[in-house]
């Protein structure tokens, strides 16, 4: 199995060794175990179940909250010549049909499908019939109400699994407290399992937060003084473009990037970055998820995020080729009383939220009682104005009604058109003699695409009009008339985001929301905002060990790289003489006292160590002063 194992990663992937836990987690699931893989971001992920999954007999199904990575893994896989596909809102039915039966079948390797997906009973049909080797859950954390990305779909995941009882499951996360990781354990249904951790420590890594009110001067200055590329993260789409233009301005070559710019711009800029033509992106978080970018050598957070778990994975893009890189996060007033506007406004009154639901479903025009399982182009802002609402508190209803399995949102992302055949050959070729207006046209699409007879197939209207000599909203119009013979079918390119309707519309009054569990995850909101604080607003202790014991690890030295260590490397104390002095400091503060009386009983020397040791112990609020000029312990 090892011996194989290797073979596939060198003949596939071109890498003649695993990263730390890869080959440990692939050897746990080809013998059979279900298994539990905690891997920071940039620490390999899929290859533990792409290589594992063509080591065995059948196909993988991997389950993705994420269409855009979805997307990217099938093209990444198609492009070593492994057979993958991926299920997406936007699809046609028959479209669907078709992917799943070529996986029934043994024509698919890896199936990809979202978790709401498997709520859909053609699917679940479909599955019982495949021969399946593995069940991959990406984004693990998400089937936790711990988590911070917690969505109900995943909970339908077990119910699945118990479809093909004696299949392994691997679930991957890169972020997950304790308990989110037993709860990942509890909702999978996993009795016996292995737990494959990797330490959250990044020793190449260096933590800086900066408290500056001037953060665009203080970001410029950083720019100036190191190399390479870098992400800046902000909240608003405004901002990305601002910063941006700002940069340029400075003499730094940015772009920008958000989740509402068309594919083609998005796709560009990306490459631009990429391939180092600009070299750095202003972006939401929209940007970054699944691209392996080995050297950014800089990631800046302008706004606090809400969570250390999403901070993490934000700032944990850079450095990804183990060396020097820098993760520095602005914090200042205006941002905390953000962090406490979120906690307030994320979970709206029951009845603003009935009264969006009601609006969303008048706005795709979805009668009662219908619209289950159907996928809709969404324009989130066309819906705010058509009934005078705030886009933030939509998107906080969306997000509940999301919570509470009534909908599923997903990001805009890029699908081209599509094209199949419903008729023989026969058929065609009695159209072509019926309606010769048409001949032109259907004889330039059977030179130009192959295998239209039995699957979907993408097409450019463009390409064929050029070739048809032919307008391309002639080719369009055609299309769509020959799909209304039932000739074909022709799914037009879409950019848009695709809002999924999960159950029936209901009526507005009849719409149930569980106070309980929103009550749950407003508490658990309120924790990771205090964590997030905590590791913001600390000034004594190491930035590293903070992140790792909010994880659930017990660091046993200082990182030595972040903003607090790199202060203290500068005192004459080492770390066993420094936390001498403050412990001897401590137990003598048992009420305030002067410099003088605080050496005098402590023991202490007044010398060059100790002065500065204390005058860093006040730097960092370890020891405050009071209005009397007295020092004291800080118990903060």
């Amino acid at each position: 199995m090892q011996h194989s194992a290797h073979q596939i990663l060198l003949k596939y992937w071109g890498y003649s060794k695993f990263r730390p836990l890869q080959e440990d987690i692939i050897d746990s699931v080809t013998g059979g175990k279900n298994t539990i893989a905690l891997m920071p971001t940039g620490g390999g992920k899929s290859i533990c179940y792409q290589v594992p999954a063509l080591m065995m007999e059948g196909v993988c199904i991997v389950v993705s909250p994420l269409i855009a990575l979805m997307r990217d893994q099938v093209e990444n896989l198609k492009k070593r010549g492994i057979a993958a596909i991926a299920i997406t809102s936007g699809m046609h039915r028959n479209e669907i049909d078709i992917a799943l039966d070529n996986c029934v079948h043994g024509k698919i390797k890896f199936l990809y499908l979202s978790p709401e997906r498997l709520t859909n009973d053609l699917a679940r049909t479909r599955i019982s019939l495949m021969n399946v080797c593995l069940f991959a859950i990406d984004e693990a954390h998400c089937i936790s109400q711990w988590g911070f990305d917690f969505r109900p779909s995943y909970l339908r995941i077990a119910e699945v699994i118990a479809l093909k009882p004696n299949v392994p499951v691997l679930a991957l996360t890169a972020t997950a407290t304790k308990q989110v990781q037993d709860d990942i354990a509890k909702q999978l249904g996993f009795v016996n399992y292995k737990l494959f951790r990797k330490s959250f420590e990044r020793k190449n890594l260096s933590y800086l937060v900066y408290g500056d009110d001037d953060k665009l001067k203080r970001m410029l200055n950083i720019f100036n003084h190191t190399s390479g590329t870098a992400i800046v993260y902000v909240r608003s789409r405004k901002k990305t473009k601002e910063i941006s233009e700002y940069l340029n301005a400075s003499g730094v070559k940015a772009n920008y990037y958000h989740a509402g710019l068309i594919q083609q711009d998005r796709n560009q800029k990306q490459d631009d970055w990429m391939k180092n033509k600009v070299r750095v992106m202003v972006s939401t978080n929209a940007f970054g998820m699944g691209i392996d970018k080995p050297d950014v050598r800089v990631v800046v957070h302008i706004d606090t995020p809400e969570s250390l778990e999403a901070y993490y994975q934000e700032a944990g893009r850079a450095g990804r080729d183990e060396k020097a890189s820098f993760a520095v996060l602005f914090h200042n007033k205006a941002d905390k009383e953000n962090l406490a506007s979120i906690e307030k406004n994320q979970f709206p009154d029951v009845e603003v939220i009935k009264t969006v639901y009601h609006a969303l479903g008048n706005f795709l025009n979805i009668a009662i009682g219908s619209g289950k399982g159907i996928s809709y182009e969404f324009d989130l802002i066309r819906m705010a104005t058509t009934y005078n609402l705030n886009i933030i508190a939509i998107n906080n209803c969306l997000k509940i009604l999301e919570e509470e399995g009534y909908i599923t949102l997903s990001d805009g992302f890029y699908m081209p058109s599509r094209l199949k055949l419903n008729v023989s050959n026969e058929e065609i070729y009695k159209l072509q003699v019926e309606q010769p207006r048409l001949e032109l046209l259907v004889k330039t699409i059977l030179r130009s695409y192959g295998g239209l007879f039995d699957d979907y197939v993408r097409i450019n209207e463009k390409e064929i009009a050029i070739r048809a000599k032919l307008s391309t909203e002639d080719v369009v119009r055609s299309l769509f008339y020959l799909q209304k013979l039932n000739v074909l079918d022709y799914a037009p390119s879409t950019n848009s985001p695709m809002l999924t309707f999960l159950d029936a519309r209901c009526r507005k009054e009849d719409l149930t929301i569980d106070h309980s569990r929103i009550l749950f995850r407003r508490e658990r909101l309120r924790e990771r905002i205090a964590g997030m604080l905590h590791y913001t607003e600390s000034n004594n202790v190491c930035r590293s060990n903070i992140i790792q014991q909010y994880f659930g690890e017990n660091p046993e030295a200082r990182c030595g790289n972040c903003d607090y260590c790199r202060q203290r490397n500068k005192l004459l104390l080492n770390d066993i003489e420094f936390n001498e002095l403050k412990k001897k400091v401590k137990t003598t503060l048992l009420k305030p006292m002067t410099f003088d009386t605080l050496l005098q009983k402590a023991g202490l020397m007044e010398n060059a160590k100790v002065v500065m040791g204390l005058q860093f112990m006040l730097d960092n609020n370890i020891i405050i002063t009071n209005p009397q000029n007295e020092i004291e312990w800080n118990d903060n």
